[in-house]
């Protein structure tokens, strides 16, 4: 694994980060003493990624929904 001081990280950033994203991880150093390490992120798949609407056709949703319970949380709150 390559280390590099801060001053080369900052001057070569994007060319480290590309390296990185491609599996070659590297240390940055601060006077020599490692105090960070860069490595790419594994992202989900397609079929991971969850999304708004993925149960659409499976369930419903009574018509009556924001009104269930009315009654008694109107009890519980003093309402009539």
């Amino acid at each position: 694994m390559t280390t590099v001081n801060i001053h080369e990280a900052k001057t070569h950033l994007s060319r480290l980060v590309e390296q990185a994203a491609k599996g070659e991880s590297f240390i940055i150093a601060k006077a020599g003493k490692p105090v960070a390490r860069v490595s790419a992120i594994d992202a989900p798949d397609r079929a991971q990624v969850r999304r708004l609407g993925f149960l659409s056709g499976h369930i419903r949703t009574p018509d009556d929904f924001d009104r269930l319970g009315e009654e008694e949380v109107a009890r519980l709150f003093g309402g009539a």
